[in-house]
């Protein structure tokens, strides 16, 4: 009869005119991620806020790089006489490879391309560095600033620059516009937990005596 209740909506059509919460706020999460990073890219170009600064930001940026960290790494273990400092580099070797495959590897599944007001003028890149998320920059800083807490002895002054270093790398990411701030933020956890991975795989001559022998 014309008089009777209308029908109950699918549960589905419900749900699609009715967004969860969950999605609300993930959505206003990464408006205002984008916002912020903006507004925080100081250095992003030579014409902004901090423009100024960017060489000094470049450099710091450098000081970051996986290429730098490998290079230094590799001539250690070529340099050094000491089966501990041996040990210890070739640890380091394993840590930072270790990243470079891991953020290569999130990097292509998410495929978060970079902000739009980041020039693309970085310090030697691969293909997977279009993308943003997570930082890699962000995810080695966390990385080493750990390894080398634990594993050097390190006067407290030192200290304090180590984990100083490992913030300024990190910030300067959003102030060159290279990444949002979750990509940081992100990628300061990942580092931070490729460390426990490290750990747990601690490579010694007990554990991989092939690998020693080439050193």
């Amino acid at each position: 009869p014309g008089g009777g209740a209308a029908a109950p909506l699918p549960e589905e059509d419900c749900m699609k005119l009715n967004p969860s919460f969950v999605g609300i706020a993930l959505s206003s999460l990464l408006a205002i991620d984008l916002w912020a990073s903006k507004r925080l890219g100081v250095c992003a170009g030579e014409g902004s806020a901090w423009g100024s600064a960017r060489p000094l930001m470049k450099v710091i940026e450098v000081s970051g790089h996986g290429i730098p960290w490998l290079l230094g790494t590799c001539y250690g273990l070529c340099q050094s006489d000491s089966s501990a400092a041996r040990e210890v580099l070739l640890n380091l070797l394993f840590a930072l490879l270790l990243d470079l495959v891991m953020v290569a590897v999130v990097k292509g599944l998410v495929k978060r391309p970079r902000p739009t007001h980041n020039k693309m003028d970085m310090f030697v890149t691969i293909s997977v560095d279009k993308y943003s998320f997570p930082s890699g920059h962000a995810t080695r800083a966390a990385l080493v600033c750990r390894f080398i807490l634990r594993h050097l002895v390190l006067a407290v002054p030192l200290r304090v620059l180590v984990v100083l270093w490992a913030l300024i790398v990190s910030i300067s990411r959003v102030m060159l516009g290279r990444h949002n701030m979750t990509d940081v933020l992100f990628g300061l956890l990942l580092g931070y937990a490729l460390y426990g991975v490290v750990e747990h795989c601690w490579l010694s001559p007990a554990t991989a005596p092939a690998l020693f022998a080439l050193w």
